[in-house]
Formats: structure tokens, sequence, C-alpha cells
């Protein structure tokens, strides 16, 4: 590590511990030729996970819009938003653990869907109907019928 006085590159670290946030580790540092002390933070490198579009499009991952296709799916129904937030970060975490870069956004659905049909039959509903983009009632009556076909 590189004195921000006297630019030598040779520094001993003092002290180590945690974060407040967990997320990383502050570390007290004294430069062995002018004994200059500082700090410096060391993070994991984040890699981007970019979600690939139906057409091809590639945009950043946005848990918002998760948590957004969650709360109209859940409209009206008795599912408080600390369950929809608890929701998102199991799908979140499922994401992370599964995929490194790029994920397409049909693998995200099926996730969502899978989690809500455990909470909630009519908000699984609402939302495979959007998802699937349902045309007719047909294809809204199947969907039911494999719902209940499972119980």
């Amino acid at each position: 590590m590189k004195c921000p006085s006297c630019s030598h590159t040779e520094t001993k670290v003092v002290d180590s511990r945690l974060s407040g946030d967990g997320a990383s580790i502050r570390r007290r540092r004294e430069c062995l030729e002018c004994q200059h002390r500082f700090t410096t933070y060391e993070y994991v490198e984040q890699v981007p996970l970019m979600v690939v579009k139906r057409d091809g499009r590639r945009q950043p991952f946005d848990r918002e819009r998760i948590v957004s296709g969650l709360i109209k799916a859940c409209e009206k129904r008795p599912i408080s938003i600390e369950k929809i937030e608890e929701l998102t970060l199991d799908i979140e975490r499922g994401i992370q653990r599964k995929f490194d870069r790029e994920i397409g956004t049909k693998d995200i659905g099926e996730m969502v869907m899978e989690k809500l049909a455990e909470l909630d039959e009519v908000a699984y509903v609402r939302f495979a109907s959007v998802y699937r983009q349902f045309k007719d009632v047909n294809q809204f009556m199947s969907e039911l019928k494999i719902m209940l076909d499972k119980k």
C-alpha cells in the first residue's frame, strides 16, 4: 500500500476490524518510512449483475423492479410490505447464489412465481397472468388447473 504522505510503498497494518455494516474491513496502516498513519478500507469487488431481456437487450439488475411487481401482485391481499421485502431478499439471494454475471428475465420471473405460489395463490395468479402474458381465459384456466392439481 502506497503511503499518502511520502509515497513509500512499504506499510504495516496496525489494526484491522470490520466496518459498522460488516461489508468492508477497516485497516489502520503505518508507513515504514515516515511513520505516517492512515486508514484504508477493503471491499469485496462486486461485478454488476446484468439482466438479459426477452429481446436480447441488457440492463443492470434492479431489485426495485421485483419489489414493484410483488406490490402490484399483492395489492389488496393480506400481505405486509415487510413480507414483500423478505420475499425480495430471498429472491435476490437465490439470484446471487445461482448466477454470476447475467440472468434472464425468465429466470427472475420463475423465481418470483415460485415464491408467490408458496405465499399467496391469488397474488401468484396475478403475477403469472402478467408475466406469462395470458392472451385469453383458456391460458388463465390452464394455469389455475396446474395450481389446483398440485394441491
